[in-house]
């Protein structure tokens, strides 16, 4: 939410390392949605927070997480396996959420390079996938597990890999937990 007075909250910018390997739902995704995924590389850019910006992330995060009946791969598809799709039954694990937060958030404008499906441990040192949002006011994070957008240093999470900003099918490592307060690429508005 953002801060009286109008002003928003701050993040800093996740530092990421070099390329890693491409998570299997990832795979399995694309090869089941090539359109989802037959993408270009695209110059690198963040969403300029505004309060239109900042209100329809929160709206989007809220609508997924109240809409998708929480299941897990075993009892959902009936393996152990990563499956990647959309919630076209209303149940779903943690990538389906993240999924279709990026694939809604993409339909309002908001730019796909902005919008990184992430790998994180979570504070029960479990797999787990979210939704990364660059902003010109830092990393915050799309969770199923909250409706509270927050920094991505708040979340008490270990982030292992993501999205590369530039093109999708490209997964980079994260450097650390260390912050830092660098931008890279231009901003978009979407409002």
């Amino acid at each position: 939410m953002a801060e009286a007075g109008g002003a928003f909250p701050t993040s800093s910018f996740a530092l990421v390392g070099g390329e890693t390997s491409v998570p299997y739902g990832w795979v399995d995704f694309c090869h089941r949605r090539p359109g989802e995924c037959a993408q270009p590389a695209l110059p690198a850019r963040d969403v300029a927070l505004t309060a239109t910006s900042w209100r329809m992330l929160n709206r989007v995060n809220r609508q997924v997480n109240g809409a998708i009946e929480p299941v897990s791969n075993l009892d959902h598809w009936g393996t152990i396996l990563d499956h990647w799709d959309y919630p076209t039954d209303g149940k779903g694990d943690c990538k389906i959420y993240a999924l279709y937060k990026r694939k809604l958030l993409i339909a309002r404008g908001v730019p796909r390079q902005a919008l990184l499906m992430t790998i994180v441990r979570d504070l029960e040192g479990e797999g787990h996938a979210i939704l990364t949002v660059k902003t010109d006011h830092g990393d915050f994070i799309l969770d199923n597990l909250t409706d509270r957008i927050r920094p991505w240093t708040a979340t008490g999470y270990r982030f292992v890999k993501r999205q590369s900003q530039q093109d999708p099918n490209v997964w980079v490592s994260y450097a650390g937990a260390a912050p830092v307060v660098a931008s890279h690429g231009g901003t978009a508005r979407i409002d």
